[in-house]
């Protein structure tokens, strides 16, 4: 995986920009440790820092392609295309010659013989650039799902663009301001597609493409879900599941440096772990990550019904695999670094707490010993996971079904009361959501529960799950960890997309499909585990640090928080005690403290 970059102008001669670009390229380090370039003409400047995964010699970027000594085009890529040994042999038979093993000159050369309509030929993860000299035009793509991130902001002759949004404001012409929208986005548990908080800043949307030429900027997308009709019985799609989950997992496995798997003991993870294991000629490595005192002293809640380690237990023996439990303290999860080091990555007001630093330290010391990492991420979207698919009031709620069981009415009441109004969140969230089932497909005639839960799998897959896959992606990649995530294959996708809801939940329970489909490789107890989170300390010392340190900034009086947090209702938060609430709400505090001020962001409202 990489970091991308770029800038163009077309009423400017970049050559003369070396050291603004070198600045962007920079804030790439971390998603790009092993090596970094930079390519410049008059009107475009691309840069690129890399992490070598797949033909670690060779594959430099920014990678040029030529004919008869002249540059037809200039990529840097970030990304994996798992099919491009199909894709590099398809070209060659064309008249392509290679000089590299690498999928980023896959991915340049079939731009080069199908331009943009190289999109439908490629499966993996990608955001990437392309400078086209013949026709001085920029053209961005991310993957369909959204997996690897790309952000762009329009200039006055053209737009700069980044892996994420550090490298667009090392650029003199980027501001960091936030707006009323922006606050809204970042507080209301929604991802909307294409806002990226920062007032001015784009995300290139899932399965899109952004075009930039001298007449100006247009957008198009090459992918959505779409309805169709699903014609295969139970046993047929049981089947076809395990048999794109195989083809999958043997493609995600190719790579020239250590790889290992997330294990949770969760069914997503537990299953992806067993199916590396069948396809591996040696154990598979597994890490998993767990509280000093965590599991003698676990509580039940409504999240969690059970531990994670005796089920991480059971899988690593079942398939004999070499694995490693990393285990935080609060010390960890409260160390300043770490929360400086998860804000930095994030570069935006949206934390998960504890969860944010736990999975940043665990990925910092899988980084020691693998580079790539298979996580069973996106699956409970997929397949049905979440307990809100399954709660009545949740699924039949006006409202994003998550947002129906927690979460709603939190955070305006920490807000200053002018400070909410101008948010509106709940107006927000409700536009967004008309916005969200707008867009849903249907099959002709499609009614009642079927076409209900068809809604509620595309808001997961097209709003809930982004944020997930942008947690991962910030967490793994501040660290130059790279995260496959099989289960956003899109093949995958589309196949369960449209299997009836009721083929979902055959045995009445969650993600009926995939358990079925991998049980013959898993440990009876993971296959009968009911759905857990990933986990959160319960550690009430942890708590009573958030509390200290948010009462040591009121105390304080100089925090940029309390620009948007009124300091009563945070002191009423205080005298409240700890709570699942208190803790999401104090988190927000801390995030907004660190983020305005070391942003130095300007708040427009």
């Amino acid at each position: 995986m990489c970091g991308i970059t770029g800038w163009v102008a077309y009423r400017h001669d970049l050559t003369t920009e070396r050291d603004a670009v070198a600045a962007m390229t920079e804030t790439m380090v971390c998603r790009g440790p092993d090596a970094g370039g930079t390519w410049f003409a008059r009107h475009a400047a691309l840069g690129h820092r890399r992490l070598s995964v797949i033909d670690i010699d060779g594959g430099a970027q920014p990678m040029a392609a030529t004919r008869d000594g002249e540059v037809e085009a200039v990529i840097t890529y970030s990304g994996e295309a798992y099919n491009f040994k199909e894709l590099r042999a398809e070209l060659i038979r064309r008249g392509h010659e290679f000089s590299t093993s690498s999928d980023t000159e896959v991915v340049l050369r079939s731009y080069l013989e199908w331009g943009a309509g190289l999109v439908d030929r490629l499966n993996g993860m990608y955001a990437f650039a392309v400078w086209d000299l013949r026709s001085e035009e920029l053209l961005l793509v991310r993957d369909r799902l959204g997996i690897k991130p790309l952000y762009y902001y329009p200039t006055a002759d053209g737009v700069l663009f980044g892996s994420e949004p550090k490298a667009i404001l090392a650029n003199p012409l980027a501001e960091a301001v936030v707006d009323a929208e922006g606050l809204a986005e970042s507080m209301s548990f929604v991802k909307t597609p294409e806002l990226a908080i920062l007032k001015g800043v784009h995300e290139v949307r899932p399965g899109g493409m952004v075009r930039v030429s001298r007449s100006g900027l247009s957008k198009s997308r090459y992918w959505q879900l779409e309805a169709r009709e699903h014609t295969d019985d139970l046993d047929t799609t049981i089947s076809t599941v395990r048999e794109l989950l195989d083809d999958i997992v043997a493609r995600q496995l190719i790579s020239d440096v250590p790889l290992c798997t997330l294990l949770s003991g969760g069914l997503d993870s537990s299953a992806l772990t067993a199916l590396a294991a069948r396809s591996l000629d040696e154990p598979v490595r597994s890490f998993s990550v767990n509280f000093a005192g965590y599991t003698e002293n676990f509580q039940a809640d409504e999240f969690r019904g059970s531990p994670d380690a005796p089920f991480v237990t059971d899988v690593a023996e079942h398939v004999a695999a070499d694995h490693t439990d990393i285990v935080l303290d609060n010390a960890d999860l409260l160390d300043d670094g770490a929360r400086k080091a998860v804000l930095r990555a994030r570069d935006l007001p949206i934390s998960m707490g504890d969860m944010d630093i736990s999975l940043y330290l665990l990925f910092q010391e899988i980084r020691k010993r693998s580079t790539v990492a298979l996580s069973g991420e996106s699956a409970d979207e997929v397949f049905g996971g979440y307990a809100w698919f399954h709660n009545e009031k949740a699924v039949n709620a006006p409202t994003f079904p998550w947002l129906a069981m927690h979460f709603t009415g939190e955070r305006p009441d920490l807000l200053r009361d002018g400070v909410a109004d101008k948010l509106d969140l709940g107006g927000y969230v409700r536009q967004r959501y008309a916005e969200a089932i707008a867009e849903a497909p249907k099959l002709p005639g499609e009614s009642g529960k079927e076409a209900r839960m068809r809604e509620i799998s595309y808001l997961h897959l097209t709003r809930f799950v982004n944020s997930l896959l942008d947690r991962k992606d910030r967490m793994s990649m501040a660290v130059g960890l790279e995260v496959r995530v099989p289960f956003c294959d899109h093949r995958l996708v589309e196949y369960v997309f449209n299997a009836p809801w009721a083929m979902k939940t055959f045995d009445g329970r969650e993600k009926s499909l995939l358990r079925a489909a991998t049980a013959d490789v898993l440990p009876k107890s993971v296959v009968e585990r009911v759905k857990s989170p990933y986990p959160s300390t319960q550690d009430t010392g942890y708590d009573a640090a958030l509390h200290e340190r948010v009462g040591t900034l009121l105390h304080a009086g100089t925090s940029r928080a309390f620009e948007l947090v009124d300091p009563a209702k945070a002191r009423r938060l205080l005298d409240r005690g700890s709570s699942a609430v208190a803790r999401r709400q104090l988190e927000l505090i801390l995030t907004l403290d660190g983020w305005l001020g070391d942003y130095d962001v300007r708040v427009e409202l």
